[in-house]
């Protein structure tokens, strides 16, 4: 086993010349999402996005996009109150997943620059950062290849700016609960917990992986899986659909929001979703406004297309560093046997 030695130092060195890289990008992305928080606040309360309404617009009925379907609420609300009421509470989660679980953000991230290695269970924001980067990255290579046999991801029309703001920053917490709470959360807890408190169960749906004894993750990968297709396919039948197109970029996202869920808990799933909703819609939104810009348009701004750049090149490195750890673990289980 004395030949397996020398793969662990290579393994090894090449993680911590990975490590400064991909660490300083992830914390690019993080500035950049806390950052967010702010220039969403103007773009719903101080700009012209949504022409001849503004902040002030009543919401009546309330909709949502729920496990495929369009619900409507008998509720009235003003939706710059509601949009107030999403931005606190992902200022809670964002907070949480920058403190914990167990490490905060910057002493994980210290772990990967010192030693290669990303312990993505100690922070959910080193998590986020991570997966968002590499959602992003399945979603562009998948989008390539789309549209090199011209099936192209077109979204539906909207009627105002404003609104699809607000409904984009909605949807992580509607879609999340649906989708992986309901449709993944609660038959995990049917297949494997070994309680039946309410506690117990709440606890389980907050966090899968943590809260129940899964020795055999298989169901829980074809239950993932068999809910990112079907969250695929109300993108582009249900509602106000998108093309087709849309289709693969849904089911992979679904695919890794789901282990994300499950693996990790309810908040990284979220703030990941989050992240393709709200935090890039909403530079795209204010470059609009400050540039004097349509929405389209502003999609392909240079700060746009770099922040863009930054993304894929994150993505690679995440999953690099995830490839170079499983061979690095196997190593290591060979050398112990």
């Amino acid at each position: 086993m004395n030949f397996i030695r020398p793969k662990l130092q290579t393994s090894n060195k090449i993680l911590q010349g990975i490590g400064i890289p991909h660490s300083a990008l992830l914390s690019v992305i993080f500035g950049m999402m806390f950052l967010s928080f702010p220039l969403g606040a103007f773009v719903m309360f101080n700009s012209e996005l949504g022409d001849d309404i503004n902040f002030q617009f009543p919401i009546n009925p309330f909709e949502i996009f729920s496990t495929g379907f369009d619900i409507t609420i008998p509720l009235s609300f003003e939706i710059g109150d509601a949009f107030i009421v999403l931005w606190s509470i992902y200022i809670i989660f964002f907070t949480i997943a920058m403190f914990g679980p167990k490490d905060g953000f910057l002493k994980t991230m210290s772990s990967l620059l010192s030693h290669g290695t990303l312990k993505t269970k100690s922070n959910y924001m080193v998590a986020v950062t991570k997966w968002f980067s590499i959602l992003i990255l399945i979603s562009a290579i998948i989008n390539f290849i789309q549209e090199g046999f011209g099936v192209p991801t077109i979204p539906p029309v909207v009627e105002n700016d404003l609104t699809k703001f607000f409904y984009v920053s909605l949807a992580p917490i509607t879609e999340e609960i649906s989708f992986r709470v309901i449709l993944i959360g609660i038959p995990l807890f049917a297949f494997y917990s070994q309680r039946t408190s309410v506690k117990h169960f709440f606890k389980s749906l907050w966090s899968p992986s943590h809260y129940l004894l899964i020795f055999d993750s298989k169901k829980a990968l074809i239950l993932i899986i068999l809910v990112a297709i079907f969250f695929g396919l109300s993108h582009v039948i249900s509602g106000e659909p998108w093309s087709n197109g849309k289709f693969a970029q849904a089911t992979a996202s679904g695919i890794i929001l789901g282990w994300l869920y499950f693996r990790f808990g309810l908040i990284p799933a979220i703030l990941v979703h989050w992240g393709t909703n709200y935090f890039v819609f909403s530079y795209v939104n204010f470059i609009s406004q400050i540039s004097f810009i349509s929405v389209d348009d502003a999609f392909s701004h240079s700060l746009i297309n770099t922040m863009e750049i930054v993304f894929l090149i994150s993505g690679v490195l995440s999953i690099s560093i995830l490839i170079i750890n499983y061979f690095y673990s196997k190593q290591e289980t060979a050398l112990e046997i």
